[in-house]
């Protein structure tokens, strides 16, 4: 256990995040009074004891098997530790308060990953469902929305080595929503956007360099925000008609047309033209006054004007967001957004649960979530409505400051899954990333794990020290072409950092 000293000490936050699900004021981990632990390895396993008050839980994992790869067997070690520590908190205080949460013990962003985790140890889909509910406690429904999801996800397109998915992010919007913590600023005058695009130009024109000394080909492209309609429809052909002339091949290329009074005919079919076959036009509501709320310049009136606009154009392939929980809207509310989505029609439909996130207007105004009870009832509305739209789901994804701990979910037709949005959320798939707060990923499957490249967040600084961001991806991906930097220290490049928040993933979709 020697070796996993250190890294016990760095398990306080997962054992918050747990704690959160009880609502547990995180001060009372701290207090040891209230709260203590220990692990230890005894006769081949991992044994960890917990007690809060005067209420004890112990439990226990066999230790992983040993490898040749040391470096692979520590990290074995530590993910059964971890998880060991964090089932044993959860059960201890589902014992103390009573509390089911309905994603039982999981706090990951990303609970699919355990299905294909039951799936790889040789059950089949019905008995993965049930491996999960036993092992997590979630509620039966979550666990059959999992076996949906993968389910979905089987008929598409496998992920594999050879293959690399493009995101290209716009960080600029009309206006700021209430609820947003994404690396991206209001285009204001817009004098940062000419030499934002330069920037971003030359960082493409890089990665099509490094593209090409890897070996990979184009799977899909995502260009994500930020609002990329904010940019004036010259503006867009740039990015678009460079992006489809350095990177051809896409089976599938998705431009985020999110705020419909960015929109007009002009930008729809530069759009179209450029290749892409799939936009996402998202209300979030079809309220005016929750419109006007959360910040965004447009009316519901604006959005079935957009839809149609671009059904007009063309497009065949229309996401369309929905948010459950919004300030001041009650489940009538977000029936009502719902009655409309049947209306328009989109071909995929993503439900999310509203996130009051760290950096968000609606976090610093200090605005309270709504009952998680009443937010469940409208997320499984989110369901049904897009069942009866004839959608499945097709990808899941998890938030912390999530409202009743519930989930964001993408629903869709047949054949209509966003294969960028699987392949992202599921971290499968190698991701080459452009643009302020854009993160580059390396997947290694075999090994378990994931290297990343982020980009610095800060608009001004990403125009400052766009060389440096493109030579980080050349030595993640093809570091026969990576030159040593010269780090910039002056004014305009503040803030080395990617744009994070905790599961924003630092870039956009369909959001």
């Amino acid at each position: 256990m020697q070796e996993l000293e250190g890294y016990l000490e760095a398990l306080h936050l997962d054992l918050r995040h747990v704690s959160q699900l009880f609502g547990v004021e995180d001060h009372l981990l701290e207090d040891p009074q209230q709260f203590s632990w220990q692990v230890e390895e005894r006769e081949g396993h991992f044994c960890c004891s917990m007690r809060w008050g005067a209420q004890v839980r112990e439990e226990t994992v066999p230790v992983p098997e040993a490898l040749q790869d040391v470096r692979l067997h520590a990290l074995h070690r530590k993910r059964a530790v971890r998880r060991l520590c964090r089932q044993t908190l959860y059960l201890l205080l589902r014992e103390v308060t009573g509390i089911h949460p309905p994603w039982g013990a999981m706090t990951g962003i990303r609970p699919t990953r355990l299905f294909y985790e039951s799936l790889e140890a040789g059950h089949s889909m019905e008995t993965a469902e049930q491996d999960l509910i036993d092992r997590f406690d979630l509620y039966p429904e979550k666990a059959a929305l999992l076996r949906e999801t993968v389910s979905f996800q089987k008929t598409m397109l496998a992920p594999d080595d050879g293959s690399v998915d493009l995101y290209i992010g716009i960080p600029f919007c009309t206006t700021r929503c209430a609820y947003c913590s994404f690396s991206s600023g209001e285009i204001g005058d817009g004098r940062l956007v000419e030499p934002y695009l330069t920037a971003l130009a030359g960082e493409m024109r890089k990665g099509a360099e490094i593209l090409a000394a890897s070996g990979k080909r184009v799977r899909a492209m995502y260009m994500g925000g930020g609002t990329p309609t904010s940019l004036r429809a010259g503006q867009l052909e740039r990015v678009l008609s460079l992006a489809s002339a350095l990177f051809p091949g896409c089976m599938e290329m998705t431009v985020e047309a999110g705020r419909p009074d960015t929109l007009d005919v002009e930008k729809l079919r530069v759009i179209r033209d450029c290749g892409a076959n799939r936009i996402s036009i998202n209300p979030q509501t079809m309220n005016d006054e929750t419109l006007r709320r959360i910040g965004r310049a447009h009316t519901a009136e604006d959005v079935v004007r957009a839809y149609a606009m671009a059904r007009d154009v063309g497009f065949h392939h229309i996401n369309m967001d929905v948010i459950a929980g919004l300030p001041g809207e009650d489940a009538d509310a977000f029936a009502g957004t719902l009655q409309w989505a049947r209306k328009l029609s989109p071909e995929s439909l993503t439900v999310h649960t509203l996130a009051i996130k760290r950096t968000s207007r609606l976090q610093q105004s200090g605005t309270r979530m709504h009952n998680a009870g009443e937010v469940a009832s409208m997320v499984r509305d989110g369901y049904c409505c897009a069942r009866e739209m004839g959608l499945a789901p097709y990808y899941l994804y998890r938030q912390k400051q999530m409202t009743g701990n519930l989930e964001n979910v993408g629903y869709a037709l047949p054949g209509h899954g966003c294969q960028y949005n699987v392949d992202m959320m599921e971290e499968t798939t190698h991701i080459l990333a452009f643009g302020a707060g854009a993160i580059s990923k390396r997947v290694y499957p075999e090994e378990g794990h994931i290297e990343r490249a982020p980009n610095v967040g800060n608009i001004e600084a990403y125009i400052a020290r766009w060389q440096e961001m493109a030579e980080r991806k050349a030595a993640l991906f093809a570091p026969g072409l990576a030159k040593p930097q010269e780090p910039c220290y002056n004014a305009a490049c503040s803030g080395d950092t990617p744009a994070k928040e905790e599961t924003d993933f630092g870039y956009k979709t369909d959001v």
